[in-house]
């Protein structure tokens, strides 16, 4: 494949990534390449290059849901790349993985989010994510040894909310929410209300009931960065729907979705669930792709 624009930079789709790579390269602009990405017999990982990119900025493009059998082929893609004579090598990851393991515990654990920092930092020159899991570790820069962009959801977020629902009341589910919640109302020019655990015991925590009548006729929307088994939104959602609240709407940014997770916060009252599209999904509904190329871009640009 012969790379046209020769100002442009390269995306290469990271392994089962072809999707976001075409998006990438509209939002960006740049060129689309082609590479090479499988599995020997014996379940190794072999990549090639197959466009050149000799002087010229590459992007890998490769979100990092179930991670273990991307980032071996991730990090040699980033190395043939670099070999192949690249000028620089970007990674474009809408969702950064083992960010939550960000502590050890227990004795015997280790804190998985500064090793995978630094094996990335290794393979490549940036990276640019949406909304990274940022609790204990407050930048990014912070185990990322590479320049970093982290870009934000909450204006795409407000925007389909503002458009899609209405009369809306922002609902975070508990007092760690409401930063981000009351960020995202304010964006849509809504209401918001956060909620309040009581805990009386290891399995008896009660939740704080809004003020129904204030709120009559307001769809409730529960926003989260991260739906994964969603046993907590279930939870949230069916202790509204106690309440009297009507049928809540329930918006994620990272659709990880075990099995049975969007299945059980319908079961449990919610009227809708979407998310963004940093992980495939069904329930994508917000597009998230020019908030991750204007991050890509000031790497570009740095």
């Amino acid at each position: 494949m012969t790379a046209a624009g020769s100002g442009l930079p390269v995306v290469l789709p990271g392994p089962g990534q072809e999707a976001l790579a075409a998006t990438l390269v509209q939002a960006l602009p740049g060129v689309l390449g082609e590479a090479t990405v499988r599995r020997f017999p014996d379940a190794e990982s072999f990549v090639r290059v197959e466009s050149p990119v000799a002087g010229r900025p590459v992007v890998i493009a490769c979100s990092l849901d179930r991670p273990d059998d991307k980032l071996v082929p991730l990090m040699l893609l980033a190395q043939a790349a670099r070999e192949a004579g690249a000028s620089r090598v970007l990674l474009a990851a809408p969702y950064l993985c083992y960010m939550r393991q960000d502590i050890a515990f227990h004795p015997g654990e280790t804190a998985s989010a500064a090793h995978v920092a630094r094996w990335l930092s290794a393979a490549v020159d940036g990276l640019a994510t949406v909304d990274p899991h940022l609790h204990r570790i407050a930048r990014l820069e912070d185990v990322y040894g590479v320049p970093c962009r982290h870009v934000r959801a909450a204006p795409a977020i407000a925007d389909w909310i503002a458009r899609e629902v209405a009369r809306p009341l922002l609902v975070g589910p508990d007092e760690e929410s409401g930063q981000w919640v009351r960020d995202v109302a304010d964006r849509a020019g809504a209401p918001a209300i956060v909620l309040t655990k009581q805990r009386r015991g290891d399995r008896d925590v009660e939740g704080s009931v809004p003020d129904v009548a204030r709120w009559a006729g307001h769809t409730p929307v529960l926003v989260d960065d991260i739906i994964s088994t969603g046993r907590t939104l279930a939870e949230t959602v069916a202790h509204l729907r106690r309440a009297g609240m009507a049928a809540p709407v329930c918006v994620a940014v990272h659709a990880l979705f075990a099995p049975g997770a969007a299945e059980a916060l319908r079961e449990a009252g919610a009227a809708r669930v979407v998310s963004g599209d940093t992980v495939a999904h069904p329930t994508n509904a917000i597009p998230l792709a020019q908030a991750l190329a204007e991050g890509v871009r000031e790497l570009l640009g740095a």
